[in-house]
């Protein structure tokens, strides 16, 4: 099998895990995960479908423990999470959460991760992760896990 097959199966299982959501946070999920590919070309895309939602991180060809940023559904409403967010400057206010970690976002819709405040909080994390996002080669999307035990998808 190629990089390109599995490209092409990791594309259509991530496409079959969304659709178990309503099909406007679907749509929605799947555009946001496009728009970061777009953004990050060089970044691994790996997908979890696991019990509390689906997330897609995207980080560095190295450690999963590298991720800079993941998006995540919820049977509601879809998230962009930042990884290593706790010490982002976010003069905006725009940063939930109060982990030692993690900062989130909840999106209103796939647009705002390219509302000024939204896309500089990206910038940033990008520019202090620990391990930098290459630019190229292109990165690869990949099924980490799928938990055999799931929640209800749609409210």
């Amino acid at each position: 099998m190629t990089d390109q097959d599995d490209e092409i199966e990791a594309a259509s299982a991530l496409e079959g895990f969304a659709a178990r959501y309503k099909p406007d946070i679907a749509a929605q999920f799947l555009d946001c995960v496009a728009r970061l590919r777009a953004r990050m070309p060089g970044a691994n895309a790996m997908i979890y479908d696991n019990y509390q939602g689906l997330v897609v991180g995207f980080g560095p060809p190295t450690r999963v423990s590298d991720a800079v940023l993941s998006i995540l559904a919820l049977p509601r409403h879809y998230t962009l999470c930042f990884l290593q967010g706790a010490r982002l400057p976010d003069p905006e206010g725009l940063l939930r959460g109060a982990g030692s970690r993690v900062r989130h976002i909840r999106l209103t819709g796939p647009d705002m991760l390219e509302e000024p405040a939204v896309a500089a909080l990206i910038d940033s994390a990008l520019e202090q992760a620990r391990v930098a996002v290459p630019v190229a080669p292109p990165g690869r999307m990949r099924v980490k896990s799928i938990s055999a035990k799931q929640r209800p998808w749609r409210p």
